[in-house]
């Protein structure tokens, strides 16, 4: 099976072409505004107008109000929210009802229990991403978990790998986890919220090793 890609955190054109063209599957716009990869509602609109369309847009939110979420959903039009706070599954149960969009859910893994607590959400998401746990900010920390945790892991609910993940390191963290998923944000960046196109294309083609 051809594993999936996430690039997240785009917030130019340059850098949402340079996904594309390596063959990401899925591209990320952030709207959290302690994020340095922040976009306004109307910049991730504008945006998501690049997206071609063989490519899935991802607008990721943090804990927003039913009215945020409802004018984001509006604005942006995306084909998933990723949900990376403190969202229940009854939120995004409702959510998926309501709007008929994809929810997934960021999960950060310290353990196997913390896992195994991923389990609440199994008919509530969409699809489940493990990440390293929250620090300062709710992702794109660039840092990772114990993928051994994740190397007999199965479940209901279609999952991804995030965290930490780098050109360098993606084809081995694919080879332990067997993660049908796999999401970069700070791995293909220069600084915080710059991407690099060079490494954006070198991200797609390690994953597809």
């Amino acid at each position: 099976m051809t594993t999936l890609v996430k690039i997240c955190g785009l917030s130019t054109p340059e850098t949402l072409a340079a996904a594309a063209q390596a063959g990401a599957d899925y591209v990320g716009l952030v709207h959290f505004a302690k994020s340095p990869r922040h976009l306004s509602l109307a910049e991730a609109a504008r945006m998501r107008g690049l997206v071609p369309p063989q490519v899935k847009v991802v607008l990721l939110v943090v804990d927003p109000s039913p009215a945020l979420l409802a004018e984001a959903v509006r604005e942006v039009r995306p084909d998933v929210v990723q949900f990376h706070g403190q969202e229940t599954p009854e939120m995004l149960a409702r959510f998926r009802s309501d709007t008929g969009i994809a929810a997934w859910r960021a999960l950060g893994v310290r353990d196997a229990d913390s896992l195994a607590g991923a389990a609440r959400f199994h008919g509530a998401a969409d699809m489940l991403l493990f990440d390293a746990p929250a620090s300062g900010l709710p992702g794109g920390n660039g840092t990772r978990f114990d993928w051994d945790l994740l190397r007999a892991y199965k479940a209901p609910t279609p999952w991804g790998l995030a965290g930490g993940l780098t050109p360098t390191n993606v084809a081995d963290a694919i080879r332990l986890t067997g993660a049908p998923l796999v999401d970069t944000s700070s791995g293909v960046e220069s600084a915080p919220g710059i991407k690099d196109v060079d490494r954006i294309a070198a991200f797609c083609k390690a994953a597809r090793l």
